[in-house]
């Protein structure tokens, strides 16, 4: 089954250094869909090793499978227009609408 436009909570706002969460989420997808964070269009790299995501300077955390994607500490840096992305490789992949985070 070919996933539904997926559910994304973005927060509006939020302090710089503090935690941030944003989670994606659709159910009619079988086999459960895996999800893709954008930040203004742009695919946010999945965080592999320590030595490479230092390197980038990656500051979250993104679960392709629960749909997170997680800021341990955000700065202003992390503002900007964010959406996420369902696949399952059934059928299009569906999007949310895009939120924009001001920090």
């Amino acid at each position: 089954v070919a996933p539904t436009t997926p559910v994304c909570e973005v927060p509006s706002s939020a302090m710089t250094g503090t935690v941030v969460q944003m989670s994606c989420k659709e159910t009619e997808g079988s086999p459960p869909s895996e999800y893709q964070w954008y930040k203004n269009g742009v695919a946010l790299l999945e965080k592999t090793g320590t030595g490479s995501a230092r390197a980038v300077n990656i500051t979250y955390t993104m679960n392709k499978k629960s749909g997170t994607l997680l800021f341990n500490t955000v700065t202003k840096n992390d503002t900007g227009e964010y959406f996420c992305e369902a696949s399952n490789g059934i059928g299009l992949s569906q999007k949310c609408s895009v939120k924009r985070m001001q920090v």
